[in-house]
């Protein structure tokens, strides 16, 4: 976490967030924030410094992340979004709470799944894409009245439960409206960046993943109306969807199995996320392959099928994200791949089985990096200027990632026995990238077509400025 003087300046850094969620500074120089995603609140003076828990997680209701703070007037007190990580279907102890700076108790304050604003004597929140005011005492910590709608189809982002709003003390308010499902597409483009081919019709899809023949694509596709995505599967040579997950809460990052008869899964309809299996024909149940206190997304599956590389994180928030591997044999006891201080995520299996590229944070920006798998052996760093979501070309030869700047780039590779020739990374085309969780493209084998989740040009929702809407209410 950084902050910047209003008058300009050069950044100066507080404390490490590695994948924050969410500030809230008093006039006593206390900033009370979430470093992280599986975490509580910390607090931290605005100068810099250690920090110091404010929140603790409840396991007995099924907490796994305390974000989005906000201090009321006295400085001490403040409310935050407790719960799950994501507001895919409401849990029934996740809401809006109140906590302060010397306790760690925590009240419910109101059941309802999103950050909260308090400004102007009301509780600000999203109820079903209507952005809500409510009474609220900033003495008693009560509420003392109904709720009345104040603004309508106020964009929301399930993943994180955040809302895209904010008021300030002189009775402005500012809010985004919600960008049309039509606005995003998968679509295939040729090594120059041309658009040469379309998947489906316009919808909010995530992490596409093409199966090992090339045939079929399993994606999730984000349903406004349930609040969470499920995983569906295109039939590329009909262009038509079948629905794969039926569960309510979020099924996102699939993975094919070697042979394409299986596909392995995240789910969190336990609380945290877990790996769950299924046949690729959707015939059978969801069976759940392992299951622990961690949140998992598998991003990979060896070519032999013995192993599933996937990033976990502690939902206590004690740990960073690290790369496990999970045997489909004996015991099925995962291991670690990579387990640092630092945040190693994307990892993926090369054709031959032998590396994996993936990414981590170690030299304080995110780059690309090769080594040996199972190890032990160095690395290799494969991007220069930074880089994300590395994916295989199906001979091994060349590995493809995102620059900062969102440009496809590829990089050449030659295995040598128990080294790795690393070549410059090229650019090939620019990408027009939703703003989504987890890879949002895949790679055709023969490296020549690339599926992209990809954001119409210059669709964007505008910021609208509300002034004295306080008053609008009393109307």
């Amino acid at each position: 976490m950084k902050k910047i003087d209003a008058s300009g300046g050069p950044p100066q850094t507080i404390c490490d967030a590695p994948n924050g969620r969410g500030g809230t500074w008093n006039r006593d120089g206390v900033i009370v924030l979430a470093p992280d995603n599986f975490s509580p609140l910390y607090r931290v003076s605005a100068s810099g410094g250690a920090t110091t828990v404010v929140t603790k997680l409840d396991d007995s209701k099924l907490q796994t992340t305390h974000r989005w703070p906000w201090f009321l007037p006295d400085g001490r007190h403040f409310l935050y979004r407790a719960g799950t990580t994501s507001a895919a279907t409401p849990k029934e102890s996740n809401g809006i709470y109140l906590g302060a700076l010397d306790s760690l108790e925590q009240k419910l304050i109101v059941r309802t799944d999103t950050s909260p604003v308090y400004e102007s004597g009301n509780l600000l929140f999203i109820r079903d894409g209507t952005l809500m005011a409510q009474p609220f005492d900033d003495k008693t910590f009560q509420l003392t009245g109904d709720a009345l709608p104040v603004a309508e189809h106020v964009q929301f982002d399930f993943g994180v439960a955040r809302a895209e709003f904010t008021a300030s003390e002189n009775g402005v308010l500012i809010f985004q409206g919600t960008l049309a499902t039509t606005d995003r597409q998968l679509l295939w483009f040729d090594r120059s960046g041309k658009q040469i081919g379309s998947i489906g019709e316009p919808a909010l899809v995530s992490q596409p993943r093409l199966s090992p023949d090339g045939q079929r694509v399993a994606t999730g596709i984000f349903d406004l109306q349930a609040g969470s995505p499920d995983i569906w599967i295109y039939e590329l040579s009909r262009n038509v969807p079948a629905r794969f997950t039926f569960d309510p809460d979020f099924d996102v990052y699939s993975v094919w199995s070697p042979d394409g008869k299986q596909i392995v899964w995240a789910s969190n309809r336990k609380g945290h996320a877990d790996i769950y299996q299924k046949d690729s024909t959707g015939a059978g149940s969801d069976e759940i392959l392992f299951e622990s206190e961690e949140n998992k997304s598998p991003t990979s599956w060896s070519p032999d099928g013995r192993f599933i590389a996937y990033s976990s994180t502690n939902v206590k928030g004690n740990t960073k994200y690290d790369i496990w591997i999970l045997p489909m044999f004996g015991d099925r006891k995962p291991f670690p791949f990579l387990r640092t201080q630092f945040n190693e995520v994307d990892a993926q299996f090369s054709p031959d089985g032998r590396w994996i590229a993936y990414v981590s944070d170690e030299s304080g920006s995110n780059q690309v990096y090769v080594a040996p798998f199972p190890g032990p052996g160095g690395k290799w760093q494969v991007s220069r200027n930074g880089g994300t979501e590395p994916r295989w070309q199906g001979d091994g030869r060349e590995i493809f990632f995102v620059s900062p700047d969102n440009k496809l780039m590829a990089t050449e590779v030659n295995p040598k026995e128990s080294t790795l020739e690393i070549g410059n990374a090229q650019p090939l085309f620019e990408l027009r990238l939703a703003a989504s969780p987890g890879y949002r493209y895949d790679v055709a084998r023969d490296g020549k077509r690339f599926l992209v989740d990809t954001q119409k040009l210059g669709s964007s929702v505008p910021l609208e400025l509300v002034v004295n809407w306080v008053a609008d209410l009393k109307k």
